[in-house]
């Protein structure tokens, strides 16, 4: 049941954002492009980039363009995922922890909105727990996507048919953020306001 009493409006305040995003650079170089525009933009715009550390495929793409643009970086990854020779060495910081959990949770403790661009398997379950997590009333973080080209919009589809079929309330599906570009997703995020927790809770502990 979600709670629908009266509630001060709170913005976002972001300082940082999360990028998760694939580990190759995709088929259509629009993918790489905005990649590289997500970097700048994130950096120019003063915001710390958060992201999974590799410096591989797009995600190295951001990290690359951050970096160029004077901006502070930070990459997190599990020492056995280093030690195959795939972490940006050249990031502002990187937090080396023991597990895909530890690191789940070191980005979602650093990052104030999670963003996605094209990716895989791994880009999804990232942000589809950070999601979960909002829905909870665990934070009140916003959630996006770049949709590059389109490339979501099977994705929202899926979202809608959730909402239609009785599996999510609408709210939570209308959370997601989407949108053409990197800044245009920022600017959301800067105005985002999140609903009201799932079952109607008021007051949930911080877990970060």
């Amino acid at each position: 049941m979600i709670d629908n009493r009266p509630r001060q409006v709170q913005h976002a305040c972001v300082n940082s954002i999360c990028v998760y995003c694939g580990s190759s650079i995709g088929t259509d170089p629009a993918f790489l492009a905005e990649a590289v525009r997500a970097g700048t933009l994130i950096a120019e715009q003063g915001l710390t980039l958060i992201y999974g550390g590799g410096k591989v495929g797009l995600m190295g793409a951001v990290a690359d363009a951050a970096l160029a643009a004077g901006g502070k970086v930070v990459g997190v990854m599990p020492a056995d995922l280093v030690s195959q020779e795939i972490a940006h060495t050249g990031v502002t910081e990187l937090k080396v922890v023991n597990s895909m959990h530890e690191r789940k949770w070191a980005m979602a403790e650093l990052g104030d909105g999670f963003l996605c661009l094209p990716g895989g398997a791994g880009t999804l379950e990232e942000v589809f727990e950070q999601w979960t997590w909002a829905m909870l009333g665990f934070h009140s973080k916003p959630c996006g996507f770049v949709n590059v080209n389109g490339y979501y919009e099977p994705l929202r589809a899926t979202v809608e048919q959730m909402c239609d079929k009785g599996f999510l309330a609408r709210p939570y599906g209308e959370m997601l953020i989407y949108a053409d570009t990197t800044a245009a997703a920022i600017d959301a995020f800067r105005a985002y306001v999140p609903p009201p927790p799932k079952w109607g809770v008021t007051a949930v502990e911080q877990r970060y």
